[in-house]
C-alpha cells in the first residue's frame, strides 16, 4: 500500500518517494536485481547495515541545518520505524538505524513533510554540503557563507551531473580562516574572503580521507562569488568524464588531480566552463530573519552545580557576532540522542532560542540566538538530559563512528571504546577540558567516518593475528587536525595496539605531553618536535605480539573472543547487468532529457542526453567484450572498436564528436532539441546492432556483464 504524502511536500520530493516505492516493489518481486537496486537505494539515503534485513536511513541536512519541528519529527519517525535513537554524524547529518526497507518510503514522506530530504545522502553523488556550524554568527567571519552553501545544495540536488558519477563528492564551507569545517580534506573547500570590496572565496580541491589521506590543493586564492557554482559544475563535468570508474579505490577526485596535475586539471575545468549555460551565477546572499523568541522576563532559576555551570559557560558557550546573543553547544556522547530527549531539546529551543539549530562536525548540536539571561535555564534543561557536560570540541569530546554496532565495514567496536575513553579523560585529565587543539577521533575501520586522520590523537579499527587467534586492534595515528592558525594536517600512522590497551595508550601519550611539552606548546608542535619514531618507541611495548593474551582477544562491549567479520561496504555498488538492461538505462536518460526539455530546463536536458549517449555506447562495448572505465575512454573505445571494427554507423560519424558537443556548445533550446534527437537516432542504431548480434549468436542473448563500480 502506498504511503500517504502530505500536500505540503514538493512535487519533486513526492516523485522521489513514489519512485522509491516502485523500485522497492520491483526488487521485492525480483524484477530488479539486488545489486542494481542497491545502487539506486543508496542515492536515496537507504544504506545496508551489518545486520541482515534492516537499513540505515540517512537524512541530508545542508550545513547541519535543522529546526525544532524537524528534530521532533525525526524523533517520532525513529520511534515508529527505527530504534528510537538519532545518530549525529561528522557530515552534519542525522541517521536512523534498523529501518526496514519497506518502511523507508514512509520515513522519507514524514521527513519531506517538514522539509527534509534523503536524496543523494549516500551513493556516488554530491553528498551533504557541510559548513562551519557557527557560520552566520561567527564573530570572525568576513561574511556569512550559509547562503552560498545553501545555493550550492539547491543547485546540485537532483542535478543530472550528480546522479551517475564514478564516486562521491564532498564539499565544505568554512566561516573563516580558522577552518572549523576541515575544508582541507574535501573534494571542494571554500574559505570566505573580501578583496577590494568584492566577496569571494579561497578555493581548495582534491582533498580526502580514507585509506590514503590527501591534503587539498589551492586552486584559487580568490574566486569571485558569482563564479562559485559554475566552477563546481565545470569541475564536476570533468570528474564525471575523466574520473576512474572501474577501480573504486582510485575513483575519487583526489586521484584524478594526482594523475592530471593541478594546472592541467584547472585548464580542463576552465575550458569546460565556457560551454556552461551560465558562466556566472549571482547568489542571493540575503539572510532569512531568524525566528527568535522575544522574552522580556525570564523565570528565576537556581543552579545546583555552580562549578560545572561555570565550566560549561567557558567551554560550551560563546558570544555571537550579533549583540546580546550567545551560541550554546550540546555535547552529545557518541552522537546519540534518544527520541524523547529530542522532543525536550526541541521544546527548550522553541521557547528560549532560535528555532533553527546546527548539527556540528564533531557530532554535537549548536543552539543559536540565546539571550544571556536564558543561559541558566538552558544549562539546567540540557544538564538534566545529559547534554551539558563541559568540554565541547576538546579532548573531552570524542568523535566516533558506529563501527561494528551497525556498519558492515566495521572491524572493531569503536562505540564501546569511545565510552571508555570519555571516562578516562574526564576522570584523569580534567585539566585538559579546555584543550581545543588536542582531540581524539575514532573510526571502526580505515574509511575515516570518524575522521581519525585529522585528529591530534586518532584511532581506526584493525586487527593483529597471534598464532591461530586474532586480537581486535586500533591503528594509532598522531599529529592531524587544525592548528591555531588554521593550518590543517594529516596524521601519521604510528603503531597497531590491541583495543583493550588503548586506554593505556591514551594515558601514556597524555602523560608524556604534560611532562615533556614546553610551556604553552600545542600538542602538534610537541609531536613535530619529538618526531614519529619517538612516539613509536613510546608505545611499541603495548603492541608486542608476545604479550597479547587473555582479555586482549575480547573487544570492548563483548564477552566472547573476537571474530573478525568484515562485510562489503555500500559507498558505491557492484552491479551485474544484462546488456539490454544497460540499453534500458540509456532510454531512461532519454526520457529524463525529454522531461527536462518540456520543462524548459535545457541545460539539464542536454546533460541527460550526453549521459544517455555514453551509457548506450557502454552497453555495446560490453556486448563485444571491451572493458569500460572512464566516460572519456568509452567514447574513444567505441570509435575504435564498434565504428572501425564492427562497422557501427554513428549519426555524424564519430561517437566522440557526437557526445562532446556538450562541451563545445551552449545548451540553448535549439541545441538541446537537436541533441535529444541525436540521442534518439543513436539509441535506435544501438538497439538495431544489438538485435542483429543476438540473432547471429543466441549465446549473446544471455550474456552476463560484470560491471565493477561503473555507472556511466
Amino acid at each position: 500500500m502506498s504511503v500517504n504524502i502530505s500536500k505540503s511536500v514538493s512535487q519533486a520530493a513526492a516523485k522521489d518517494i513514489r519512485e522509491l516505492e516502485q523500485k522497492i516493489a520491483g526488487f521485492n518481486n525480483d524484477t530488479i536485481p539486488e545489486d542494481r537496486f542497491k545502487a539506486y537505494r543508496l542515492t536515496r539515503g537507504v544504506y545496508g547495515q551489518r545486520q541482515f534485513g534492516v537499513h540505515m536511513f540517512r537524512t541530508k541536512l545542508p550545513y547541519g541545518r535543522i529546526n525544532a519541528q524537524q528534530l521532533r519529527r525525526m524523533g517520532e519517525l525513529s520511534n515508529r520505524y527505527a530504534t528510537g535513537n538519532l545518530h549525529l554524524t561528522t557530515r552534519q547529518n542525522i541517521q536512523l538505524h534498523y529501518v526496514k526497507l519497506d518502511d523507508s518510503p514512509a520515513v522519507w514522506a514524514g521527513l519531506a513533510d517538514v522539509g527534509v530530504t534523503a536524496r543523494e545522502a549516500c551513493g556516488n553523488t554530491v553528498r551533504n554540503i557541510t559548513a562551519s556550524a557557527i557560520a552566520g554568527i561567527d564573530p570572525n567571519e568576513p561574511f556569512n557563507v550559509v547562503p552560498y552553501a545553501n545555493a550550492a545544495f539547491e543547485y546540485f540536488l537532483r542535478n543530472p551531473i550528480c546522479q551517475d558519477m564514478g564516486r562521491k563528492i564532498k564539499i565544505a564551507f568554512s566561516s573563516s580562516e580558522s577552518d572549523s569545517a576541515f575544508i582541507y580534506i574535501h573534494d571542494f573547500g571554500f574559505i570566505p574572503k573580501i578583496e577590494q570590496g568584492v566577496k569571494g572565496f579561497k578555493v581548495v580541491v582534491g582533498g580526502g580521507l580514507g585509506a590514503q589521506s590527501i591534503m587539498a590543493q589551492t586552486a584559487y586564492e580568490f574566486l569571485e562569488e558569482d563564479k562559485l557554482i559554475p566552477f563546481m559544475e565545470a569541475a564536476l563535468r570533468i570528474f564525471d568524464r575523466y574520473g576512474e570508474r572501474a577501480k573504486r579505490n582510485k575513483a575519487r577526485m583526489k586521484y584524478l588531480l594526482s594523475d592530471l596535475g593541478l594546472d592541467k586539471w584547472l585548464e580542463m575545468v576552465e575550458e569546460e566552463w565556457k560551454s556552461l549555460d551560465q558562466e556566472t551565477i549571482k547568489i542571493d546572499a540575503s539572510e532569512e530573519a531568524e525566528s527568535i523568541q522575544d522574552i522580556s522576563n525570564y523565570p528565576p532559576v537556581e543552579i545546583a552545580q555552580q562549578e560545572k555551570y561555570q565550566q560549561w559557560l567557558q567551554t560550551n558557550t560563546f558570544r555571537q557576532k550579533q549583540e546580546g546573543y550567545y551560541g550554546v553547544y550540546l555535547k552529545v556522547l557518541k552522537g546519540d540522542i534518544d527520541h524523547k530527549e529530542a522532543y525536550k531539546i526541541a521544546d527548550v529551543v522553541e521557547q528560549y532560542a532560535a528555532s533553527e539549530m546546527r548539527v556540528t562536525v564533531n557530532q554535537g548540536l549548536l543552539v543559536r540566538y540565546v539571550k544571556e539571561e536564558a543561559l541558566p535555564i538552558l544549562f539546567n534543561a540540557f544538564n538534566a538530559l545529559g547534554f551539558a557536560e563541559p568540554g565541547f570540541d576538546s579532548l573531552h569530546d570524542i568523535t566516533v563512528c558506529p563501527g561494528t554496532d551497525t556498519c558492515a565495514l566495521g572491524v572493531t567496536n569503536s562505540m564501546g571504546l569511545a565510552k571508555v575513553l570519555e571516562r578516562v579523560v574526564k576522570e584523569e585529565y580534567p585539566e585538559l577540558m579546555h584543550e581545543r587543539f588536542l582531540k581524539i577521533k575514532m573510526s571502526g575501520c580505515m574509511n575515516a567516518c570518524g575522521q581519525h586522520m585529522i585528529a591530534q590523537l586518532g584511532f581506526h579499527g584493525s586487527s593483529i593475528r597471534v598464532g591461530e587467534k586474532i586480537a581486535p586492534a586500533m591503528q594509532v595515528v598522531i599529529g592531524g587536525g587544525v592548528d591555531i592558525d588554521g593550518t590543517g594536517h594529516i596524521a601519521d600512522k604510528i603503531i597497531k595496539i590491541p583495543t583493550r590497551r588503548i586506554p593505556d595508550t591514551v594515558r601514556r601519550v597524555l602523560d608524556d605531553y604534560e611532562d615533556q611539552a614546553n610551556d604553552g606548546e600545542y600538542f602538534n608542535a610537541y609531536y613535530t618536535r619529538q618526531g614519529k619514531k619517538y612516539f613509536y618507541d613510546l608505545l611499541k611495548d603495548l603492541g608486542h605480539k608476545d604479550s597479547i593474551a587473555g582479555q586482549d582477544f575480547i573487544d570492548w562491549g563483548h564477552n566472547e573472543e573476537y571474530v573478525q567479520e568484515i562485510g562489503v561496504g555500500e559507498c558505491a555498488g557492484v552491479s551485474y547487468d544484462m546488456v539490454s538492461t544497460i540499453i534500458n538505462d540509456a532510454e531512461i536518460k532519454l526520457k529524463e532529457a525529454q522531461e527536462a526539455f518540456d520543462n524548459g530546463l535545457f541545460n539539464e536536458a542536454s546533460y541527460h542526453a550526453y549521459t544517455g549517449i555514453v551509457i548506450g555506447a557502454k552497453a555495446l562495448l560490453l556486448a563485444v567484450d571491451v572493458a569500460c572505465n572512464t566516460q572519456a575512454a568509452i567514447l574513444s573505445d567505441f570509435d575504435q572498436h564498434l565504428v572501425a571494427e564492427h562497422g557501427f554507423q554513428v549519426p555524424g560519424g564519430s561517437i566522440e564528436q557526437l557526445a562532446l558537443q556538450i562541451k563545445m556548445t551552449k545548451p540553448t533550446q535549439a541545441f538541446a532539441h537537436q541533441f535529444i534527437q541525436q540521442l534518439v537516432d543513436f539509441l535506435d542504431a544501438v538497439k538495431a546492432f544489438r538485435l542483429k548480434q543476438v540473432q547471429q549468436d543466441q549465446l549473446a542473448a544471455d550474456k552476463l556483464v560484470v560491471d565493477n563500480y561503473y555507472k556511466a
